[in-house]
């Protein structure tokens, strides 16, 4: 596999941003996070561009939506992971983007990682 892909972890739930971070970890990726807020995820990213990103949706200071914007355009794969959002509501403003719906099973994360790492 070579070097390690890097995946940043925004996510306002501490809990489920540890598990997730754990999650991504043990599977042997690069883990940034996870971070509560769209500041610290920003300047998180705007420091080291990660290869794939798992937004929270809603983060504590607002939605993610500019953010991920701006990664996408920067040829970072994107997944949103949110209580809120369907899957098919994603698609339609992402359609480059993927989505797990909350609480959403570690070895569905890995695989939507996978899936994602082995698409671009």
């Amino acid at each position: 596999m070579g070097q390690q892909l890097r995946v940043l972890v925004a996510e306002d739930e501490l809990i489920v941003g540890y598990d997730l971070c754990d999650t991504v970890a043990e599977a042997g990726y690069d883990v940034e996070g996870p971070f509560e807020n769209l500041s610290s995820a920003m300047l998180a990213y705007q420091k080291a561009k990660p290869d794939i990103a798992i937004l929270d949706v809603e983060l504590g200071d607002g939605i993610v939506y500019p953010l991920a914007e701006q990664m996408i355009a920067e040829d970072v794969k994107v997944i949103f992971h949110s209580g809120k959002l369907t899957p098919v509501e994603v698609a339609q403003r992402f359609p480059d983007a993927q989505a797990l719906h909350k609480p959403c099973p570690p070895a569905a994360v890995i695989d939507t990682i996978q899936r994602a790492a082995t698409h671009g």
